[in-house]
């Protein structure tokens, strides 16, 4: 007989208390249909194309206490790291492995320097899986493809990141990412939609920590001059950092040409040229 109240197991013969402590089972949250199960049991961490195996592989622990909580002994400390050097030699079998488990560390490291969102990373993983299942690393920098891989990431989420920005992140040259990249999407064949200049204003009105008015503003200044097509043949980057310093003077919350240039990585000239041309084309009045 079980006593839910007290937990308890108890002979209904002679009222011994059998087993103490009666230990539930069962899952602490409630469930009403199978999608509702299925999301929410717990049966380790979810598949990731992040890491080479997927995620779906056991890792020994480094802790020196077995399962009864004693110490283990030396000789059978040296046993658990014999068996821990093994698996890691076991869990990367060969060249595409180890390529593939170098790859997305370094692709870790870069979207964690550029503190770059999670599905760009998944994003960027699922890439570099389909150049290495295709034969394009052979020849090429991992780095340079990893780079590459995640500038396409960033284009293909619509987030605003430049080569330039990539480039400085990940100590290479601009040209050699630009290549791979280039290389990638015309033998992937995948689809990467043009920047716009609408998301750097955004990015930098945040840098800048200017108003949700002034952004406002920015962003109907670009779209105005996209239909005029005063955007097409000029760099995003450009466009929006003077679209942004038109913002900030015609809300009274100016910012230095040099503060824009800065944040944008273009030149005060640029700005300078790009800034006349929507005044001029957009019959803008600015106060002096």
């Amino acid at each position: 007989m079980k006593d839910y109240d007290v937990a308890e197991v108890v002979c209904m013969d002679c009222g011994c208390v059998v087993m103490e402590k009666l230990t539930d089972t069962s899952p602490e949250w409630r469930a009403f249909d199978d999608e509702q199960r299925a999301r929410r049991s717990r049966v380790g961490i979810p598949m990731t194309y992040t890491i080479h195996d997927k995620g779906l592989s056991t890792v020994i622990d480094w802790h020196d206490r077995g399962s009864s909580r004693r110490k283990l002994t030396s000789a059978q400390r040296l046993e658990l790291y014999v068996l821990r050097k093994w698996q890691r030699r076991v869990r990367v079998s060969d060249a595409t492995e180890r390529n593939l488990t170098v790859a997305l560390s370094d692709l870790s490291k870069l979207a964690s320097t550029l503190n770059l969102p999670k599905n760009i990373l998944e994003t960027a993983s699922v890439i570099y899986r389909k150049a290495i299942k295709k034969r394009l690393i052979r020849g090429r920098s991992i780095h340079n493809v990893t780079a590459a891989a995640i500038y396409m990431s960033c284009r293909q989420c619509s987030i605003p990141r430049t080569l330039d920005e990539i480039a400085e992140a990940s100590n290479l040259n601009k040209k050699d990412i630009g290549r791979s990249y280039r290389f990638m999407v015309r033998e992937l064949g995948a689809f990467v939609p043009p920047s716009t200049s609408r998301h750097y204003a955004a990015r930098f009105s945040n840098k800048l920590t200017i108003s949700g008015r002034a952004e406002g503003v920015a962003i109907k200044i670009l779209e105005t001059a996209k239909r005029m097509k005063l955007t097409s043949g000029r760099g995003p980057t450009g466009i929006a950092a003077a679209a942004t310093y038109v913002a900030t003077v015609l809300t009274n919350e100016r910012k230095t040409q040099r503060e824009i240039a800065e944040i944008a990585n273009v030149t005060e000239v640029t700005i300078r040229n790009r800034y006349k041309e929507l005044l001029e084309r957009l019959l803008i009045e600015v106060p002096l």
